[in-house]
């Protein structure tokens, strides 16, 4: 079984080849340009290969109403050449192969739950934090979906009152979490980019305390057994024990469990990064096979 799998982002495409167990055996990367120009790198790097499905793991926002006419087209992306472009569609009729769709987050949340940090868990959240800010959700063991999927990066969240910005950078909210604690918004802030400010800074204080309240309003809806937090900005180790510490602390007493013995092992980095979203791909196009079987 040969699987084709996109992590489709807003900067970058990247392409892959898996065997069955999600072990990757070849991959190709190119920058995210116009549609029509970036739709033919991926098909050009497909084509010589004798893939038996596609999964695509896409950014967002995506349309995964399988009712929907326009089912797996990007929508109200900011990145306004890709908005509606039909890319499900497209490299479907390209290929000519089973296909699936999700969101980039919800294929990483789905690697990691069966092959990395969350195995064996059925509820959990992965949270990428870089130049945005998105989360994919699996409850008792489906990927979840709704109205349109979970969009953590634009959750309300409580400004810090020494946070010397003092309206997010969002263009849609003023206080959501990605227009306080994306990495642009961490650059905005502090005009060098977040890899450059040392562990000491207190840039990393108001990061821990946006993330931290973003776990600790998904252990009060969601409910995961375990958050694993990824992506750019999560690559500073040192910001695990700032966020854990903060989380505890806002519970407030709420919850009995995780301890705070437990929080090491409940908010956590990831085992597959930077590679999760694109196993996740390869697990979708798994999926898509079995379900025309």
């Amino acid at each position: 079984m040969l699987l084709g799998t996109l992590e489709a982002g807003g900067t970058k495409m990247v392409m892959g080849l898996t065997d069955e167990d999600g072990s990757i055996l070849r991959r190709h990367t190119c920058p995210t340009r116009l549609p029509e120009e970036t739709l033919q790198d991926i098909i050009d790097f497909f084509n010589p290969h004798p893939i038996d499905a596609l999964g695509i793991a896409s950014f967002g926002p995506v349309d995964l109403n399988p009712a929907s006419p326009t089912f797996g087209s990007i929508t109200n992306t900011p990145k306004i050449p890709w908005r509606h472009f039909p890319l499900y569609d497209r490299l479907k009729s390209a290929l000519n192969v089973p296909c699936a769709i999700d969101t980039d987050v919800n294929g990483a949340v789905l690697a990691e739950a069966r092959l990395g940090a969350m195995q064996g868990l059925d509820n959990c959240l992965y949270v990428t934090v870089g130049t945005g800010i998105g989360g994919g959700v699996m409850s008792s063991g489906l990927l979840v979906h709704g109205l349109i999927h979970p969009e953590w990066g634009h959750t309300i969240i409580s400004r810090h009152p020494d946070d010397p910005l003092l309206i997010g950078i969002c263009p849609s909210h003023d206080f959501c979490l990605e227009g306080y604690a994306s990495g642009t918004a961490m650059q905005a802030r502090w005009n060098i980019p977040a890899k450059e400010l040392p562990d000491d800074d207190f840039a990393w204080e108001l990061e821990s305390y946006y993330l931290a309240q973003l776990c600790v309003n998904a252990m009060m809806t969601v409910s995961p057994q375990r958050i694993v937090l990824g992506g750019g900005v999560m690559s500073r180790s040192s910001l695990f024990p700032k966020i854990r510490k903060t989380a505890f602390k806002l519970m407030g007493g709420y919850l009995s469990n995780p301890t705070a013995d437990e929080m090491d092992a409940f908010i956590v980095p990831p085992a597959l990064w930077p590679d999760s979203g694109l196993i996740g791909g390869a697990l979708l196009a798994k999926q898509a096979l079995e379900q025309e079987k």
